[in-house]
């Protein structure tokens, strides 16, 4: 099989995203979510006190902390 590094955003489909991601030992995948979690609280760290968030079907889901 011929490997190759592309470039293009016609390339980043979910399905190759959601490879690469299930690809990563966990100890990664942990290291990536609480990243994104960081860098989300740094830019709006209002976002944990928000109340009654409507979910956008299809595009966006809600988790509500317990």
């Amino acid at each position: 099989m011929k490997k190759e590094v592309l470039h293009g955003f016609e390339n980043e489909t979910m399905e190759s995203k959601a490879r690469w991601f299930q690809s990563l030992p966990i100890s990664e995948r942990m290291e990536m979510l609480c990243m994104f979690t960081d860098m989300i609280l740094e830019n709006n760290p209002e976002i944990v006190e928000k109340k009654d968030v409507k979910s956008l079907t299809g595009r966006i889901q809600v988790l509500e902390r317990a």
